[in-house]
């Protein structure tokens, strides 16, 4: 059973910073009014400790859902994000004191990104990825296939648990692909958080191109199952979408 449920407590769970406390000022509770959230699970995310949550990605708004998801299960999100996102006023001032780690595609300074959330994990934090890369264009909203800066970060950490957290909900009536923005009524929108994502066939292997597909592969098939059951439908049979951006020149760390 779904239902709102929040373990962030006064003198309780991860301290948050000063860029965290001014984003739960000003968009923590619009978001919260603005968005009628259900939880499933949510104690089942590890109180302590480094984890790298992988998520579905439905909608361009998920991610402040999926924050304030992580911010109610009392801990803090980092994201690993655009480098643009950096250059942009005030905005790339608050994505650097929240944490969050840019991320330069398509060049040599990838490798510095994962060696930041390497960094960011080993400190006991927690790094949240959108394996995806964009928003699903999966005709029926099901995840895609994945890049594979989630497997390779797990390979560089591997004792740290992959937690896969499926979401659904807020495409109903937020899609800016399709220029759908309703707010009323509220969009309703379930975050799941599932058992940690079983990578163990892979330890100890080399993280080749085809290892590290192989592991993205694992993962995006998890989620879909999670995905199906919180959806209450069956799995769908077959490969993955594969869904290639004209023109697409990003790499694969995130």
């Amino acid at each position: 059973m779904a239902r709102l449920h929040k373990l962030r407590k006064p003198g309780y769970g991860e301290k948050m910073g000063p860029g965290w406390r001014f984003v739960w000022l000003v968009l923590y509770y619009p978001v919260s009014a603005l968005f009628k959230m259900r939880y499933r699970n949510i104690e089942q995310l590890p109180q302590q400790g480094p984890m790298i949550i992988v998520t579905n990605h439905v909608s361009h708004i998920d991610p402040f859902l999926v924050s304030k998801f992580v911010l109610d299960a009392a801990r803090t999100p980092r994201f690993l994000a655009k480098e643009s996102l950096f250059e942009v006023p005030a905005v790339g001032w608050g994505m650097r004191v929240m944490g969050h780690i840019p991320v330069k595609r398509g060049t040599m300074d990838a490798r510095q990104s994962l060696a930041a959330a390497v960094a960011a994990l080993e400190n006991g934090g927690v790094l949240v990825l959108h394996p995806e890369g964009t928003v699903t264009r999966d005709p029926d909203g099901w995840p895609m296939i994945g890049k594979t800066g989630a497997a390779r970060l797990a390979t560089l950490v591997p004792d740290v648990p992959v937690i896969p957290i499926a979401q659904w909900g807020v495409q109903e009536q937020f899609d800016l692909y399709k220029k759908k923005v309703k707010l009323i009524p509220r969009p309703k929108h379930t975050v799941s958080v599932g058992a940690p994502i079983d990578l163990s066939a892979f330890r100890g292997q080399k993280p080749t191109v085809k290892v590290l597909h192989e592991m993205t592969d694992v993962i995006m098939r998890r989620l879909r199952d999670d995905v199906a059951e919180l959806r209450g439908l069956p799995v769908p049979q077959g490969e993955l979408f594969h869904w290639v951006r004209p023109t697409d020149k990003q790499s694969d760390v995130a």
